[in-house]
């Protein structure tokens, strides 16, 4: 017989944090339910007690505490997680005092704040170890700070239809985020409508946004309803929207600042309400300094941003993304989904990911066909992927390049080659430390085979941020 799902409830007034702990919690198979307030908790308890409970501790009308004092009386047996900053370490040691099963700091890391819920569930009998669940994988995968820092900007605006910009580079998942603000809005239960604008001819654009009357030019059978009125009452998301012609701009801005638009051929103006979201992967400000796109239009679309970042500033996501895409490689196949090895994963890790998660994708899909194994080992991975023929050949590469440079100085300059080399050298590798560790210098200067000193001194002399 199947084990039911844990029910965990999450008290917190921060709507980020709820929405944040809310993802994370549903992808391992959990039910939840939120509230802003502990009154509101109190009211919902009296028809029933969840498995596992979270709350803050600083929330307007009852504390966390106080919450922890009234249910240690009416729920004596309910685990109950704390979430509290790390300057209010009085607060966890109350915590504690007042019967928590545990204390977790802001920011908290999203896979220890699962593993809390499952370890207080098997502490209240509700789930034994047999019975955690593997992590089920969502479209939205991240536990890098950067992605974190995505799903933060998702929760904050889970409330409103604000306007928003997502920038970020080919391949990197704007439009997942989109659906996501769509999703999590109050318009979540109206269409969510996409249209790539850089994928449609220029002439035909015009009448994809805003539809066209019969007869409006030739071919023009028939009236044709346009994405806007598609959208009515929901989101619409225009990807590559820095690619849009001068004239459709105008348009587009009329519709953002008044509601309304003809139709193509039309004579009545359309009233619609829909939120805007627009992605690029174009410097939008440096197209306004070019004049390629409208100044007004820009500050229109850009009330909020969100960027996605590229796959090579969130590697540690790496193996998660590859495990759930070769699971849906295996399941289109008909087939038990592959595993990658130690060294695999190190190698594609190492890769510099050009396509982002689009080429991930895609190299699961590939590596699950031409991998004879079930298991699959660095000598699978081809080398356009980064494969030990690539490696081999880009370290060649690199110090022929460094060979050339040399020899270009010499004839150029009397300086020490040592003297206009090393400074560089040294500020390359330690700017790809630093950015594979997010900026921890501890864990950089490891990397480097260096003390923490050390790396401090050298940024300090380099001038490097």
């Amino acid at each position: 017989m199947a084990k039911r799902p844990l029910n965990v409830w999450i008290v917190d007034d921060d709507q980020s944090v709820r929405w944040v702990l809310e993802k994370s919690l549903k992808q391992a198979d959990m039910e939840t339910r939120s509230f802003e307030r502990a009154e509101h908790l109190l009211e919902a308890i009296a028809g029933g007690e969840p498995d596992v409970l979270i709350t803050d501790v600083r929330m307007p009308g009852m504390s966390g505490l106080a919450l922890l004092d009234r249910l240690r009386t009416t729920c004596p047996d309910l685990p109950i997680i704390v979430i509290t900053a790390h300057s209010d370490l009085e607060n966890a040691v109350a915590a504690y005092k007042g019967g928590a099963f545990e204390y977790l700091p802001k920011p908290f890391d999203i896979d220890e704040a699962v593993d809390l819920v499952h370890k207080a569930a098997r502490l209240n009998g509700v789930e034994s170890e047999a019975d955690e669940p593997p992590g089920q994988m969502a479209s939205m995968i991240g536990q890098a700070p950067a992605m974190q820092e995505v799903f933060r900007s998702i929760g904050r605006l889970s409330g409103s239809s604000m306007t928003v910009l997502i920038t970020g580079e080919s391949g990197t998942g704007k439009e997942l985020v989109a659906r996501a603000l769509h999703d999590h809005s109050p318009r979540a239960n109206k269409p969510f409508v996409a249209l790539n604008t850089s994928a449609i001819a220029a002439e035909l654009l015009e009448s994809e946004l805003f539809g066209h009357e019969k007869g409006a030019f030739t071919g023009a059978d028939a009236r044709r309803i346009g994405r806007f009125e598609q959208a009515n009452g929901g989101t619409l998301f225009l990807d590559e929207i820095g690619d849009m012609s001068p004239g459709l701009q105008t348009r587009l801005l009329r519709v953002l600042a008044e509601s309304e638009f003809y139709r193509v051929g039309g004579q009545a103006a359309i009233k619609v309400d829909v939120r805007v979201i627009a992605a690029t992967n174009q410097d939008l400000a440096r197209a306004v300094k070019e004049s390629r796109f409208r100044e007004d239009l820009y500050h229109r679309l850009n009330v909020i941003r969100i960027n996605t970042p590229p796959l090579r500033h969130r590697r540690e996501d790496i193996p998660l993304l590859l495990q759930h895409y070769l699971a849906e490689a295996g399941q289109e196949l008909g087939a038990p989904p592959k595993s990658l090895d130690a060294d695999a994963i190190e190698t594609l890790q190492a890769f510099s990911w050009p396509g982002n998660v689009r080429q991930l994708v895609n190299a699961a899909r590939r590596l699950t066909v031409t991998a004879p194994g079930s298991v699959i080992s660095s000598q699978d991975i081809p080398s356009d992927l980064g494969g030990s023929e690539s490696l081999k050949r880009g370290a060649k590469e690199w110090t022929r390049v460094l060979a050339a440079w040399a020899e270009g100085q010499i004839t150029r300059s009397e300086q020490p080659l040592l003297d206009t080399a090393l400074p560089e050298f040294e500020k390359t590798l330690i700017e790809i430390a630093m950015a594979k560790t997010n900026g921890h210098r501890q864990d950089a200067a490891k990397l480097l085979g260096w003390g923490r000193n050390t790396l401090a001194r050298k940024m300090k002399a380099l001038h490097i941020d």
